[in-house]
């Protein structure tokens, strides 16, 4: 198209020489003047084709950027369409196991066996289910806790309920703090001088999610935020914080979101941990006098690996936590201390009561609103009463399988 403009404007300029006198007119000023006033005109010509075609090569460089960004838009719906894909199967894949562990548990209440097999095919089931809970929990951790060894206050904040806490596994410095016990909101800082200090550099960001929490028992995981969510009994929802968006949620059955986990923290209903093993959820079972279920949940598609019915109640709880495969659950008379640990629970029975010192924390005047493990630093980060703590630790080597 330029080049055509450009042939038009130069066929003009001949056609008009072609008109113009012999040479022994050119001295008429009357002609003279006619020929300027005419080389004026084609100045202008020119000039109006010049323009035209900057006009035309602006036009196409805005289409070219246009046409690149397009396909750069493409090129991400077409990434974040085939993760959405993944996800749907790997769901899909996970509802189907569900089913057929629905489906089994109907055929195991309805069926009728002969009393001579019920035995030994009850040995040879128990003896695989140990064998898989072995295998699941088959992690290069084999600390006991003995103690707690001293209490830092971090920080003192005006809201008597919340969490704090960092990512149970990455490198990253970055603390992130949940005020209250329903919100949208997430508070991330830099790093913990960053929380401790209100003037320091850089200021916190301020994280807005798609769907509100509950309770106080969310955990960062890989950079995943994993929390329950307001509004529903049972549901777990795996949020990008990167993306800002849902990457994947699950229904946590076996009676969770029913009743409180903890008879002393009244809005968690479903609090999750992370140890070394990975992801867990901790809630109430059914009934009046409940205890806790402990549930492993595969991080990755959100699916539950076993549940085990613990030993330890809900009444008078008021918090609990996981350290290599062990469940620690923290007790107070009315929530007003002391703290002690009375009931431990280990789904391998490597941690015997005998064994166990008396487990008791720092007198507080309230019961913690939360208490999480980090297995990266081996802390534990507490609320409580508004202030946000940590408590190290004292381990020591559980005894080995048998």
């Amino acid at each position: 198209m330029m080049l055509a403009l450009r042939r038009a404007c130069i066929f003009r300029a001949l056609v008009f020489m072609a008109f113009l006198p012999p040479p022994q007119r050119a001295q008429d000023p009357a002609m003279v003047h006619y020929i300027y006033q005419r080389f004026q005109v084609l100045e202008q010509g020119l000039q109006k084709c010049t323009q035209a075609t900057r006009a035309y090569i602006q036009d196409f460089q805005e289409f070219s950027k246009n046409i690149s960004v397009m396909l750069g838009r493409c090129h991400t719906y077409t990434s974040e369409y085939k993760s959405a894909v993944h996800n749907l199967v790997l769901r899909v894949e996970r509802a189907q196991r569900e089913i057929d562990y629905l489906e089994y548990l109907r055929e195991t209440d309805t069926c009728v066996e002969s009393e001579d097999k019920v035995p030994a095919e009850k040995l040879v089931q128990e003896a695989e289910e140990d064998q898989r809970i072995r295998m699941l929990l088959n992690a290069s951790c084999d600390n006991m806790l003995m103690g707690i060894k001293s209490l830092k206050i971090v920080k003192k904040t005006m809201d008597t309920d919340g969490s704090w806490m960092k990512d149970a596994v990455s490198d990253s410095p970055k603390v992130y703090v949940f005020i209250g016990s329903r919100n949208n909101t997430v508070w991330e800082f830099a790093n913990i001088r960053a929380f401790m200090e209100d003037s320091t550099k850089p200021a916190p960001r301020k994280l807005i999610l798609t769907h509100s929490w509950q309770g106080t028992g969310q955990v960062i995981y890989k950079g995943f935020l994993f929390f329950h969510s307001q509004g529903t009994p049972n549901e777990i929802i795996k949020y990008n914080l990167q993306k800002r968006i849902v990457e994947d949620r699950m229904l946590l059955f076996g009676g969770a979101g029913r009743a409180l986990a903890y008879q002393h923290s009244p809005s968690t209903y479903i609090d999750l941990a992370v140890d070394e093993h990975g992801l867990w959820a901790i809630h109430s079972g059914p009934g009046i006098r409940s205890h806790l279920v402990l549930t492993k949940i595969e991080p990755d598609t959100l699916g539950v690996e076993h549940s085990w019915d613990t030993p330890c109640r809900s009444q008078d709880a008021e918090a609990s936590f996981l350290l290599c495969g062990v469940l620690y659950v923290v007790y107070s008379s009315g929530g007003h201390g002391p703290h002690r640990i009375t009931c431990v629970y280990d789904p391998l029975g490597t941690i015997m009561e005998e064994n166990l010192p008396n487990l008791f924390f720092p007198r507080r005047p309230r019961s913690h609103s939360m208490i999480h493990y980090n297995p990266r630093d081996k802390h534990l980060y507490a609320w409580n009463d508004g202030n946000q703590m940590i408590y190290k630790l004292q381990t020591r080597r559980k005894q080995p399988l048998q």
